[in-house]
């Protein structure tokens, strides 16, 4: 399995998104997880550069990665904005959010 070193990471009420990304870009991983499930999955991965985008409870969650000795990084929703391919939201994998911070 390749190096993860880049996790985007879409932040929402229950249900969190994740995109995996390889020093080349490449797609390591695409997961959907409640809040425990998130933390325990971080807690299990190496360290790496955690990208958010800041929101409400984005400081709370970088300061928890930091914790577990990730490197986390808020940007600006006008910054993420750009990136997003799509305007759908929510039941649709992969979040175009978490793609748009990787």
């Amino acid at each position: 399995m390749e190096k993860v070193t880049i996790i985007g990471v879409d932040l929402a009420k229950n249900v969190f998104q994740l995109h995996g990304a390889a020093a080349d870009g490449s797609v390591v991983f695409r997961k959907k997880l409640s809040r425990l499930q998130f933390y325990k999955f971080m807690a299990s991965q190496p360290a790496c550069v955690v990208a958010m985008e800041a929101c409400g409870s984005s400081h709370y969650w970088a300061r928890q990665m930091a914790r577990l000795g990730h490197e986390p990084r808020l940007i600006a929703p006008a910054y993420v904005k750009p990136f997003v391919k799509r305007q759908k939201m929510g039941w649709l994998p992969p979040s175009p959010d978490g793609i748009a911070m990787c």
